[in-house]
C-alpha cells in the first residue's frame, strides 16, 4: 500500500534523538507518527509561542487602554493651559480683590468641586470627555 508521504532526512541532537527512541519504543508509536503530530500541532500554532496567544489579546487590551488614558490625559493638560492663559491673560489687569470678592469666588469655587462630584456620581466615575473618547477610538477600530 502506497502512500502520498515524501521522505526527509534530518539531523537531531543526542539528547533529543534518544527521547524519540524512548517514545517511539512505545506499542503503536512510530518516529514517524510522533515527528509528525509533533510538527503538525507546531504549524497550527503558525510557530507562535504559547505565551504570545495566551497573553497577547490581555496585553492589546492594556495597551488600548493606556492609549485611551494618555489620550484623555493630553486632552485635559491642553484644557489645563488653555485655562490657565486665558485666566492669566483676562486678570492681568484687575485690581486686587476685597473681602467679598473673595468669598464670591470661594463660594463660586465650591459649587465648581459639587459639580464636578455630581458628575462624577451620575457617570460612576467615568468624565465626559472618557466617553467621547472612547466613541471616537471605537468609531476607529471599525473602520
Amino acid at each position: 500500500m502506497q502512500t502520498s508521504k515524501i521522505r526527509h532526512q534530518f539531523y537531531l541532537p543526542d539528547d533529543l534523538s534518544r527521547a524519540l527512541e524512548d517514545l517511539a519504543s512505545r506499542p503503536g508509536a512510530s518516529k514517524t507518527a510522533i515527528l509528525t503530530d509533533a510538527l503538525r500541532a507546531w504549524l497550527e500554532r503558525k510557530a507562535g509561542h504559547e505565551l504570545d496567544e495566551r497573553f497577547g489579546p490581555r496585553l492589546d487590551r492594556q495597551q488600548r487602554i493606556a492609549q485611551r488614558s494618555e489620550t484623555m490625559l493630553n486632552a485635559i493638560a491642553e484644557m489645563l493651559d488653555l485655562f490657565v492663559a486665558h485666566q492669566l491673560t483676562l486678570t492681568a489687569h484687575q485690581p486686587p480683590f476685597d473681602i467679598e470678592t473673595g468669598r464670591l469666588g470661594r463660594h463660586r469655587y465650591q459649587q465648581f468641586i459639587d459639580q464636578i462630584a455630581r458628575r462624577l456620581a451620575s457617570n460612576q466615575g467615568v468624565p465626559k470627555l472618557v466617553a467621547v473618547i472612547d466613541e471616537t477610538s471605537s468609531r476607529k477600530d471599525k473602520s
